[in-house]
């Protein structure tokens, strides 16, 4: 079977600037913020988080390329244009996102043992794991300092809102590793409900949190900053969704992971909890292949049963779903319709992606 992700059907959008022209300009807005609030780190993590950000190779030589393609601050600053906001008071929001952002890219590179990040050598294997753990404190030690210094009215709710985002993905990061532990089936089997309360805290909650921090350090009103955290929110489970789909069947040389990466260490997405929902003799099965040191072909085997259980199809329905539900929050407000389009355009990129 094919390793590729299925294609998701796009959501009709209105006309208007690209999602790439999008992303472009608000990279063009944020970027000299960032790349200045990185040279002020101590040059060992410095380094680290440059590399990170595809800014260096490991030995500090300059590069182009290799980052993500910055939809996190691109949130931040739609949400405080579509508030009615001048973009520049989304910056620094804007900065602190992409640094909790990399942090945690950091850190959840070391817990999972991946070795590839962005088609380079991640962090802890480029540079070893206690100087990547360094970088990654480093990373939220600044985002934090970026954001207080922001000041303005709304500044002390800005670092507050980033406080409990914090909290909430650490508990949502904690809870999707205790769940590789649990079985496929059985009394002590993941529900659909606690793989949806960790995917909110672990994606969501990040996501939420960059789309309405912007609007929230410029003043807004809570109607229009509840309702952008509630859309970024979903938007962090379609994120999460589309991630499960490839992290079993995404191709390793666009993902850079190993197929069936998820299946072999015992992840519980939302692909096999679907799949065993809608067929619950594949819990007991998935348990005999997979729960003491499976081979390829025991792999292999499971993520087909998955996808001819339907668990595939079920996690891409979700997340063009929850994509809707977003839009549908966002137009339920008075914000400004363009910055709406925009942020709706953009959050076909979730669904699209396949790095």
């Amino acid at each position: 079977m094919s390793t590729q992700a299925a294609p998701l059907t796009p959501i009709s959008l209105k006309d208007g600037p690209s999602a790439d022209a999008t992303l472009a300009r608000c990279r063009e807005l944020v970027e000299p913020a960032l790349r200045k609030a990185v040279q002020g780190l101590h040059p060992g993590p410095g380094r680290i988080a440059s590399h990170a950000f595809g800014w260096c190779d490991a030995d500090g030589t300059p590069s182009s390329g290799g980052g993500g393609k910055g939809v996190r601050p691109a949130l931040a600053v739609l949400g405080t244009e579509a508030v009615g906001a001048n973009a520049d008071v989304a910056v620094p929001a804007a900065v602190a996102i992409e640094l909790i952002h990399t942090f945690s890219l950091m850190h959840d590179d070391i817990m999972d043992g991946d070795e590839r990040r962005r088609h380079r050598d991640s962090a802890w294997k480029a540079f070893g794991t206690g100087p990547a753990v360094l970088a990654g404190d480093a990373l939220f030690a600044l985002a934090v300092r970026t954001l207080a210094e922001a000041g303005g009215t709304g500044g002390g709710a800005a670092v507050h809102q980033l406080a409990v985002m914090m909290g909430e993905l650490v508990h949502g990061q904690a809870d999707d590793v205790l769940f590789e532990s649990r079985p496929w089936s059985g009394p002590g089997s993941v529900s659909p409900a606690e793989y949806r309360a960790m995917a909110v805290r672990k994606t969501g909650a990040l996501l939420g949190c960059a789309t309405a921090l912007g609007p929230v350090l410029a003043g807004a009103p809570p109607l229009l900053t509840d309702a952008l955290a509630r859309a970024g929110r979903e938007w962090g489970l379609a994120f999460q969704a589309v991630d499960d789909v490839l992290g079993i069947w995404g191709d390793p040389a666009v993902t850079g992971k190993p197929v069936h990466s998820d299946l072999r260490r015992g992840k519980k997405t939302l692909p096999v909890l679907g799949a065993i929902a809608m067929d619950p003799s594949l819990g007991p099965r998935l348990d005999r292949l997979l729960t003491v040191n499976p081979d390829e072909a025991a792999v292999r085997r499971a993520a087909d049963l998955v996808e001819e259980a339907g668990g595939r199809a079920y996690a891409l329905r979700d997340a063009r779903t929850r994509v809707a539900t977003a839009r549908d929050h966002l137009r339920a407000v008075p914000l400004a319709g363009r910055h709406v389009d925009e942020l709706v355009a953009l959050s076909q990129l979730l669904l699209d992606r396949r790095v």
